[in-house]
């Protein structure tokens, strides 16, 4: 798929809001697997910290909604473990906790 195609397809796939077809392409799941095997499914994150964590999730460096033509570029992917995964897209935690506000004053 050439570039321009590429960045035309994403972009119809955001307007629909159904990026998810863009991830379960075969460009992108062949990529992936490439990825994982090259980066020997290490996260690299925690590499860089100097600790092993298996990395499940390939990451956009630059994402997918504002840089479209680089969703299939190598340089732009990265392996990271869930919870690296998590710290980058803190937006997307299934689970957001918020302290709720007393209802009333406690008076002992």
């Amino acid at each position: 798929m050439e570039t321009t195609e590429l960045v035309q397809w994403i972009q119809k796939l955001l307007r629909d809001k159904n990026i998810h077809g863009f991830y379960v392409s075969t460009a992108w799941k062949h990529l992936r697997k490439e990825i994982l095997k090259e980066q020997n499914s290490e996260c690299q994150m925690c590499k860089a910290k100097g600790k092993y964590s298996e990395a499940t999730t390939v990451h956009h460096i630059k994402h997918v909604n504002k840089h479209p033509e680089l969703s299939l570029t190598r340089s732009n992917l990265m392996c990271v473990c869930k919870e690296c995964h998590n710290e980058l897209h803190p937006e997307k935690a299934k689970f957001k906790f918020k302290r709720k506000e007393p209802l009333n004053d406690e008076r002992w």
